[in-house]
């Protein structure tokens, strides 16, 4: 017997399965950390076509498996936030169900590119559906900025500006597709780490200039690629190289093989590659896969939706095959 969720689309009482995105930050600007410990960002997300699916069974605890890319270094007890998201949600709401979860991770784990916080954003569309707590979107993305910072985005997808921690988020005007190939380390890094480096770096702090990004803004509303190469920025960047001095090999090699543009993907360890078309992605990430700089590549087009649930019955792998590895 089927029931329709909130999106429109047809589910079983079974199971509601729900895609969501990872993200590149095509700008990242970071204040000084202030007396909360948090510090003020101006960044500028974009959802790439690397996709963690979310699958949720009635249950009479809350479980979870993992399943994909680097599933064995993900956490399945409570500190998981796709976890975290649906438990959230039931006290939210009232609910008195259990649910089990299961991953399929198409997002590389630790890596800058926000796979967990798509995960926990998939969750609370998931679990919505699943428990029918007609919670609205906005409802949604508030319980999702109470659990990160990187959560609501994944949510809303395409291409936004993040303020506040990043969490505070507005629609940004796009024309055309971007292409990207990224390089994957197996070993992922901390990104507390990360901006405790950054704070040793720059050491008295910096002031977020809301006029740095008018170029890159430009270019997106033009759609001019190269434009965009240009001007991509990560003040994190740095640091993760402070910290994985070997993010400078994926960085030179995508630049010898032509990039548009290349950064460390938000906190790292992703190198994220600019470019001009599909096949052109396909050529950087070969020569990032013979030069030996990743212990993976994938290419991905951007922007795409945010999270969303997959119809009941639709065939095919959890995952989008035309842009995973090579």
């Amino acid at each position: 017997m089927g029931a329709v969720s909130l999106s429109g689309q047809t589910r079983t009482e079974r199971e509601v399965r729900v895609r969501a995105p990872g993200k590149v930050n095509l700008s990242l600007r970071v204040g000084a950390r202030e007396p909360d410990g948090y510090h003020p960002l101006a960044t500028v997300f974009q959802a790439v076509s690397l996709y963690e699916d979310v699958v949720a069974r009635p249950s009479d605890e809350m479980t979870l498996t993992v399943s994909g890319q680097q599933a064995e270094r993900v956490p399945t007890d409570e500190t998981n936030l796709a976890l975290r998201a649906a438990r959230l949600l039931a006290v939210h709401t009232g609910v008195q169900a259990g649910v089990h979860l299961h991953l399929h991770k198409g997002v590389p784990v630790a890596g800058g590119m926000a796979g967990g916080s798509a995960d926990a954003a998939a969750a609370l569309v998931a679990c919505d559906a699943l428990w029918r707590t007609g919670v609205s979107r906005e409802e949604l993305t508030d319980l999702a900025a109470e659990l990160g910072s990187d959560v609501p985005f994944p949510l809303t997808g395409h291409t936004a500006v993040g303020t506040g921690r990043g969490h505070l988020l507005t629609a940004a005007m796009v024309r055309g597709e971007y292409h990207w190939a990224f390089a994957v380390r197996d070993e992922g890094l901390s990104t507390a780490l990360v901006f405790a480096t950054f704070d040793e770096l720059i050491s008295g702090g910096t002031r977020l200039d809301p006029d740095a990004d008018r170029a890159l803004m430009q270019a997106l509303r033009a759609g001019d690629a190269p434009a965009l190469g240009r001007a991509l920025h990560n003040d994190l960047q740095h640091a993760a190289l402070e910290l994985a001095p070997s993010l400078a090999e994926p960085l030179a090699v995508a630049e010898d093989a032509g990039a548009l543009g290349v950064l460390v993907s938000g906190s790292g360890p992703t190198v994220a590659a600019l470019a001009r078309s599909r096949q052109h992605a396909l050529v950087i990430a070969a020569a990032m896969t013979a030069a030996g700089v990743a212990d993976d590549v994938a290419t991905a087009v951007g922007p795409v939706p945010g999270a969303r649930i997959v119809p009941a019955g639709t065939a095919g792998p959890l995952e989008d095959p035309a842009d995973r590895s090579l």
